[in-house]
């Protein structure tokens, strides 16, 4: 079983256990030449392609110029990540044990990395999935990673995904081609008479299932419908037979 997440804005990395093992980027080729075409761009062109304030495009502007430095910042993605999801997750309370299965279980989608595992050491950046980046004559960061993260998926020789990332991220690894089992979970809140999805709950939902499959060494895709966590309950009567619903 595969847990992909997306990664998140917000990134705090200071929280980073100093442990020598990591593993290395995935598609460093490729990552370097995203790397070396940002660093070519002006904070206004950064702010235009991203849709930043001044303030936002010149700090993305100055992490791509130290990109690759030994003084730069460094830190274990599965740390790195502090939005919403990555609460959810809250890896810092993983133990030994936990980290192993995170790291064989848990899959971060990228917009510069393509493909993050926990361990896996990135440096301070912004660069979303749906950015409309022209690189190598493709239009979009979509065209440009392809069939790597499908293929990527698909080595690794797992037959179940739990889909947990956004749309924007899911779409880059093609899971519709996946030769295997895909579920993806919806998490809604019962709200004025109905149940809706409420995207910050969402979130932080996605991270707990995440850290539930992994602390619960869960194997089997039919035992995420025992998961109960932050009081959400699987929802049969609107679940599809791929999109399970869990509600609260």
């Amino acid at each position: 079983m595969k847990i992909l997440l997306s990664p998140a804005k917000k990134l705090d990395f200071s929280k980073a256990p100093k442990i020598d093992a990591t593993n290395e980027c995935v598609f460093p080729q490729k990552t370097e030449k995203l790397k070396e075409l940002l660093k070519t761009f002006s904070p206004k062109k950064i702010g235009e392609l991203m849709k930043l304030s001044p303030q936002l495009s010149n700090l993305n502007h100055q992490r791509f110029q130290t990109m690759g430095s030994d003084f730069n910042e460094k830190s274990r993605a599965g740390f790195a990540f502090n939005g919403e999801v990555y609460a959810g997750l809250d890896i810092e309370s993983f133990s030994e044990e936990d980290l192993d299965e995170a790291e064989r279980k848990l899959r971060i989608l990228s917009g510069l990395y393509g493909v993050l595992k926990p361990s896996t050491l990135i440096e301070p950046y912004r660069l979303e999935m749906g950015t409309k980046l022209v690189v190598d004559g493709n239009k979009n960061l979509y065209e440009f990673w392809g069939n790597d993260v499908l293929e990527f998926l698909e080595k690794e020789e797992e037959e179940v995904i739990i889909n947990l990332a956004s749309n924007e991220y899911n779409k880059v690894a093609q899971l519709k081609k996946f030769d295997g089992v895909v579920i993806t979970p919806i998490f809604k809140e019962f709200k004025n008479g109905e149940y809706k999805v409420i995207m910050v709950y969402a979130k932080r939902a996605r991270g707990m299932m995440a850290q539930w499959i992994i602390k619960n060494k869960i194997e089997r895709h039919k035992d995420v419908k025992n998961f109960t966590k932050g009081g959400y309950i699987f929802n049969e009567k609107l679940s599809l037979d791929n999109e399970w619903v869990f509600t609260r």
